[in-house]
């Protein structure tokens, strides 16, 4: 599907607690938004709030006529016909699911679905950090870890639709449980949530120098997020950069790996680690450059900060539509 210029598309990215849609023009930007709720049942509940949400943007007089397509961002494996989804872990009921068809029966227009790491991989290609690069991989890490590549301006999706996922490289031999039901896979080293596992561990290794990081969560190690470590770390917490610096090993360590399989041109880190800044990037650069393989004799891809916050899933999938 090719479609005009000035036509708009909506980019919906759907997640286990909300649906986020857009609509968006050919220039990436969001002109109009909504959110709902996933409903608890996903399934064909999930299409009914989908569809409502696309028709309602379809009847509003300033849109009339001008939506021509609609994209959904996924966490999720996804079919190479981007229209099924494979797996969801984090949505009930959609093992299996021709959600595109469904709903596009629904709305009356062509729909996509993409995963949302890739999806927000083409928004930073098509429209910010990624631009220009080739190849050009994407780390996206929040709570877990995804990945996307993009080769000759196409995204990669392998044979089946599920390539890509560069967080479930198993780099710790019977290391820690993934929800993936692997072990020892990088998203348990290098997400958020690894983060704060952990700065919990490093508490636990030197007490003594714990006391300022405690103080700031009532004693309760629990309690830490990721805003506090980030904040205790932007202020010389010994123990959060310790935290940060551990993290950011065991991303250098994926980054060099990947490297001497894909020799990308840039590698682009996304996602909510991104607010912390050269707290975990610029470690996380230098300790890839200490792990490559065959080390300075080759070339070393950049190492740059996603532009896009929240929003890239969404903007990537409608701009995926647009296709």
């Amino acid at each position: 599907m090719s479609i005009s210029p000035t036509a708009l598309t909506i980019g919906i990215d759907v997640g286990g607690t909300k649906v986020l849609a857009g609509v968006v023009d050919s220039e990436g930007q969001i002109i109009f938004r909504v959110r709902k709720d996933t409903p608890k049942n996903g399934g064909p509940e999930l299409v009914q709030v989908i569809s409502e949400i696309v028709n309602e943007i379809n009847q509003d007089p300033k849109f009339a006529g001008q939506i021509k397509g609609v994209g959904l961002s996924w966490a999720g494996l996804i079919s190479s016909d981007r229209s099924t989804i494979i797996d969801s872990p984090n949505i009930s009921n959609c093992t299996n699911f021709p959600i595109g068809k469904l709903i596009s029966e629904k709305v009356n227009l062509p729909v996509i679905v993409e995963n949302d790491a890739s999806a927000a991989l083409w928004a930073e290609f098509k429209f910010g950090a990624a631009k220009d690069f080739n190849p050009v991989m994407f780390f996206i890490i929040g709570t877990g870890m995804g990945g996307g590549l993009i080769v000759d301006g196409n995204l990669h999706r392998g044979y089946s639709g599920a390539g890509a996922e560069f967080g479930h490289m198993i780099v710790q031999k019977d290391g820690q449980l993934c929800g993936c039901g692997t072990k020892g896979c990088i998203e348990q080293y290098a997400s958020g949530s690894a983060l704060l596992r952990m700065a919990r561990e490093l508490i636990q290794e030197r007490p003594a120098q714990s006391a300022n990081l405690l103080q700031r969560v009532e004693n309760k190690p629990e309690n830490l997020t990721g805003n506090i470590l980030t904040t205790a770390a932007r202020e010389n917490d010994e123990i959060a950069l310790a935290a940060f610096k551990r993290q950011a090993d065991w991303l250098g360590l994926a980054m060099a790996s990947y490297t001497l399989i894909l020799d990308p041109q840039a590698i682009i880190i996304g996602g909510g680690v991104v607010d912390a800044g050269d707290l975990l990037i610029k470690p996380a650069a230098e300790a890839m450059v200490k792990y490559m393989p065959f080390g300075k004799d080759r070339n070393i891809p950049k190492v740059l900060a996603a532009k896009f916050g929240n929003d890239a899933g969404l903007v990537g999938a409608a701009n995926l539509a647009r296709d």
